[in-house]
């Protein structure tokens, strides 16, 4: 599998025609992607080229950042309120993947 790509994301977030979210994806992807490299210290990449389960885990996390890229918690509206996706580092289930890469001793 080749390195996801904004267009992957977008799709992802079911918006793959909208140009503004690939965009946004495109912006957040390299960012998101060098944290996992950091992450596993290299380990389940291949000429910068990453294992089908850490490119899952770079495109659910890029998602989630992309989703809500100011980091509100909650929107209110008079009575309304929403509790909003929030990037706070990676999620349980995508530490557990990138975990199964990652060298835990030198």
């Amino acid at each position: 599998m080749a390195a996801p790509a904004a267009a992957d994301v977008a799709a992802f977030l079911g918006q793959a025609g909208d140009s503004a979210v690939v965009s946004l994806a495109g912006q957040h992807l390299p960012i998101i992607t060098a944290w996992v490299k950091s992450y596993t210290r290299g380990v389940g990449f291949t000429y910068d080229v990453p294992d089908d389960p850490i490119s899952a885990v770079i495109v659910a996390a890029t998602a989630r950042l992309t989703q809500n890229p100011e980091g509100k918690i909650t929107v209110a509206l008079d009575d309304y309120s929403v509790r909003m996706t929030v990037f706070e580092g990676f999620s349980l289930v995508e530490r557990m993947v990138l975990d199964g890469y990652r060298r835990k001793a030198a």
